[in-house]
């Protein structure tokens, strides 16, 4: 899916996340292609803190809001959504506290990558057009999601 598939009313919530997972796919791109293992482990985890910020938003702001458009469409949709986050963040946390010189730093972040990609698949392939063909209105969450990204992007560099 790309962005100028998306009518206008969804595109500030839908493409601010399509961005986000091009961003997190090039790292995890650049990640397997990386040699240095120095540079790898900064990839890693810039790609966790993408992820963590990514996620915190889609939890306190989009899926709620998707969700009480409509419990039916999309209930199980977000549940599905909110289990993988939690694998994923259980994922971040183990990598977070690991250097690329221990054993299974690599295999786990492959296996973050791999994850994260289904992840986005199940996004961008089921929920994304459900919430096209039903014309739902997205601009008031985008412009908030768009707030809050930019809210935790600074506390995290405050930290």
């Amino acid at each position: 899916m790309n962005k100028a598939e998306i009518p206008l009313a969804q595109r500030d919530a839908l493409g601010l996340m399509l961005d986000d997972h091009s961003r997190i796919k090039h790292l995890f791109k650049a990640f397997s292609r990386e040699k240095d293992a120095e540079t790898r482990e900064a990839i890693a985890h810039e790609a966790c803190l993408t992820l963590t910020v990514v996620a915190q938003i889609e939890e306190e702001l989009f899926y709620p809001h998707v969700r009480a458009r409509n419990e039916t469409a999309f209930g199980h949709l977000i549940d599905k959504a909110m289990v993988e986050h939690s694998c994923i963040r259980s994922l971040i946390a183990q990598i977070q506290g690991m250097t690329s010189e221990d054993r299974l730093f690599h295999a786990k972040v492959a296996v973050l990558g791999e994850l994260t990609s289904h992840h986005v698949n199940g996004e961008e392939g089921e929920l994304y057009p459900k919430l096209i063909v039903m014309n739902e209105d997205l601009r008031d969450i985008g412009a908030r999601m768009r707030q809050r990204k930019e809210e935790i992007t600074i506390e995290a560099h405050i930290a």
